[in-house]
């Protein structure tokens, strides 16, 4: 599922936008609306975040966002119900964004199981180092989910291999140090460089996160990379706002990602 993703968008000429949002957000309902509004304006998969207490590779508005979902008793089984309902509705693909506490309590196996029920595409786990993905990666495979897996600018080519190799679904290429946030932009001239390291070592698309926040930043990084992930950036466009007026404000600033300036 997810490969074909990038596969249209390689055919359309363009990068693969990817935009994340937090599951339950002021609330459910609105994360709901906020997922078909992304849809219509043309994101090709979604990054769906389980909020979580000690998120450590979240920066303060993801963050935030995460403390809003959990004050609103958002919990792990409601975003697998939110999952169901937006692939039934015909949302662009969806990808878990989870740290492993939740997953672990909620069962690794079951996790992926109910991952696959839902029709979701994949997972990510980004508090979990290589050596420990095996049972989850596994797990996820025997269902049928994708488990991409980071690339920090810092890894060292032959863990960077290693990495890609067992990524599946795409490798998430971290453009910076640090954790999210769209408070100071990606080194472009860095960035390609990674991006032509690793397509040295996989032929796996490659998608950017971290820092992306502008059309600008999407065009910059559009011509070395398959995908473009933007969350900070998004979720600061509909902070505030609930229901209708949230979705809106997340389907505008999507379009002028894809479009034009922000």
């Amino acid at each position: 599922m997810i490969e074909a993703v990038f596969e249209r968008a390689k055919r359309a000429g363009r990068a693969a936008l990817i935009p994340y949002v937090m599951a339950g957000d002021p609330s459910l309902q609105t994360t709901a609306l906020v997922l078909r509004a992304l849809t219509d304006a043309g994101a090709d998969l979604i990054e769906l975040g389980v909020p979580y207490g000690d998120p450590l590779a979240d920066g303060p508005t993801i963050a935030a966002a995460g403390q809003r979902a959990l004050g609103a008793g958002t919990a792990l089984p409601d975003v697998l119900a939110l999952v169901r309902e937006a692939a039934a509705g015909g949302c662009a693909p969806i990808v878990l964004f989870s740290y492993f506490n939740p997953v672990y309590r909620f069962g690794i196996e079951r996790f992926a199981r109910e991952l696959a029920a839902v029709g979701a595409a994949g997972a990510i786990v980004p508090d979990v180092a290589l050596e420990e993905t095996g049972e989850l990666r596994a797990a996820l495979a025997s269902a049928g989910v994708a488990m991409p897996l980071l690339v920090a600018p810092s890894t060292p080519p032959e863990r960077a291999a290693r990495i890609a190799a067992a990524a599946s679904g795409f490798v998430y290429v971290v453009s910076r140090l640090g954790v999210t946030g769209a408070g100071a932009a990606p080194a472009f001239g860095p960035v390609r460089a990674q991006l032509a390291a690793l397509r040295a070592l996989t032929g796996k698309p490659l998608a950017v996160g971290f820092g992306v926040s502008r059309s600008e930043h999407v065009r910059e990084i559009a011509g070395a990379a398959d995908g473009v992930i933007v969350g900070s950036a998004l979720i600061d466009a509909y902070a505030g706002l609930d229901g209708a007026a949230a979705a809106a404000a997340a389907g505008s600033f999507a379009q002028a990602l894809m479009n034009g300036p922000s």
